[in-house]
């Protein structure tokens, strides 16, 4: 979704629709200003020397960020070792902030492979309003997380400076809308450049090839 798009959510039938693409445009090698964006200056990297950086830009609330999730998923598990993955929640909004504290509460108790899907479906399938505090903390404790631990975590300081640096990134990123993917600091693609978000992949995965490559 593009920031303009955010207060106007599209159905999950337009989500769909969305990330077709044709074999071949998968087939064409990506272009520097049609497919990805070279950014200049560099966005700060997490990975150590020797890794390449793979940032997933995501919010929960986000219908096509939910439709790519299952695509993504599959995706991280064929990654060769030299790829660093990370998921890194947006925040266009102080009012996305509460669900950036989510993840990041999440990661930090190591729950994400359990619950981070289970986000998505409590939002898109069962309608929930996961947006304010209360009701993350409700849903987070029904799914059988201790309360204590799960607040413990959410209102610390390792937390907010995540969630900071978060937006920080997005910006360093210049993201426009989600999902989107960074390479390494240096390039920036999403949907609407690729021309869906399996061309995206495809895109990410030619451009680590290059960094690879030396090139």
């Amino acid at each position: 979704m593009k920031r303009r798009d955010f207060s106007l959510l599209a159905t999950a039938g337009a989500a769909g629709a969305l990330w077709s693409t044709s074999a071949l445009a998968d087939a064409a090698k990506p272009e520097a200003g049609t497919d990805y964006v070279v950014l200049d200056p560099h966005a700060p990297v997490e990975a150590p020397a020797g890794k390449i950086e793979v940032v997933e830009f995501f919010w929960y609330n986000c219908p096509h960020c939910n439709a790519f999730e299952p695509q993504l998923a599959a995706w991280i598990k064929t990654l060769p070792k030299d790829i660093a993955f990370r998921r890194v929640p947006i925040a266009f909004r102080e009012d996305f902030m509460p669900q950036q504290r989510l993840y990041f509460s999440l990661e930090a108790m190591g729950l994400v492979e359990k619950l981070h899907a289970k986000v998505f479906a409590a939002i898109h399938v069962e309608k929930l309003d996961l947006s304010k505090v209360v009701a993350i903390t409700d849903w987070v404790v029904k799914q059988g997380v201790d309360k204590a631990k799960f607040n413990e975590q959410y209102n610390s300081f390792s937390v907010a400076t995540k969630a900071t640096k978060a937006t920080q990134l997005q910006n360093a990123y210049k993201v426009e809308g989600v999902p989107a993917l960074g390479v390494a600091g240096r390039f920036y693609t999403d949907g609407s450049l690729a021309k869906g978000m399996d061309k995206a992949l495809k895109v990410v995965e030619s451009l680590a090839a290059a960094i690879r490559s030396g090139k």
